[in-house]
């Protein structure tokens, strides 16, 4: 018998019947898994002294590796920057600052 993917809806369900402190435990678990996650909540909630900054980082870090130490480049890692900001906070303004300092 195969099972299906767990998806977004399922999750939200189990979500439903949580208490708030539980939902703050939960966040602060996720926040404190990866710097990914913690990129994203910061972004999203307008922590920090500038927003775009560690997304122009990303970029800078895949279009223009340090050869010395043996980087590489990835177009696709420093678009992805572009796009999980698009998620995070989605200011258009913002987002279109961030592509041209790709485009830069």
């Amino acid at each position: 018998m195969v099972k299906n993917k767990p998806s977004w809806r399922d999750v939200k369900v189990k979500l439903g019947d949580w208490e708030s402190a539980d939902l703050l435990a939960l966040l602060k678990d996720l926040y404190t898994a990866n710097k990914d996650n913690q990129l994203f909540l910061n972004t999203r909630f307008g922590l920090g002294n500038d927003g775009l900054e560690p997304y122009k980082e990303v970029i800078t870090r895949w279009i223009w590796p340090d050869i010395s130490i043996y980087q590489y480049i990835s177009i696709s890692k420093a678009k992805k920057a572009i796009s999980d900001y698009k998620k995070a906070e989605g200011n258009p303004e913002r987002l279109v600052e961030l592509m041209v300092f790709y485009c830069e």
